[in-house]
């Protein structure tokens, strides 16, 4: 049976390519990005938190904990991760399995958990990534809360590339077709944003 799962938006980034400020609460089809992440990641774990930094009350109408980089000088989306390993392990020790996704990607799938779930098990390995098109998502991953030592060991070693970290240790990776569309869009400037108005104008997404 599939260990219950915290979903973690990162929500953390600088947002340059996108003129700064907060990528996730910029608008698409009159809400922010994420309400429509949150909308397909919420049914599929047992909670939810948000990974961003600055001042938390920007996030506050959504009800859910804010979780800071636990490292200064904002290392990356990997520092991201540990936050959110460090939180579960001091605040929701009932829940060992992190799943992590990017807080600009509007399309997540609805079955990302679960495939995440089943392509490590298959592999014997104990995390598992997302990829589509012949490409890897490493920050939509699922990650063990028991590896946050070995993280932070890393990163404070100067680790910042994900996949080079998650390969000490295994990770399997699950595909997904990039027909109608990648599930795995994200949305980093103003022109991915249009982009992602005019295929939700298009046609409804069940992806």
């Amino acid at each position: 049976m599939p260990e219950p799962i915290l979903g973690l938006v990162l929500a953390g980034g600088l947002a340059r390519r996108m003129g700064g400020g907060d990528k996730p609460l910029r608008l698409l089809d009159g809400r922010p990005i994420l309400d429509h992440v949150l909308e397909r990641l919420r049914p599929q774990v047992a909670a939810l938190a948000l990974n961003a930094n600055g001042d938390a009350a920007r996030f506050a109408g959504y009800g859910l904990p804010v979780i800071v980089d636990t490292l200064p000088e904002y290392p990356g989306p990997l520092a991201g991760v540990l936050a959110g390993l460090e939180w579960a392990a001091a605040h929701a020790p009932h829940l060992p399995v992190l799943l992590t996704v990017p807080g600009d990607g509007p399309f997540l799938p609805r079955d990302l958990a679960a495939r995440l779930e089943a392509a490590r098990a298959e592999a014997g390995l104990p995390m598992a990534c997302a990829a589509s098109g012949g490409f890897t998502h490493p920050p939509v991953a699922l990650w063990p809360v028991s590896l946050r030592g070995e993280l932070r060991a890393a990163l404070l070693a100067g680790e910042r590339k994900i996949d080079r970290w998650t390969a000490r240790f295994g990770c399997a990776a699950a595909e997904w077709p990039v027909e109608p569309l990648d599930p795995f869009f994200n949305a980093n400037t103003p022109e991915e944003l249009a982009e992602a108005e005019r295929i939700l104008r298009g046609a409804p997404l069940q992806a």
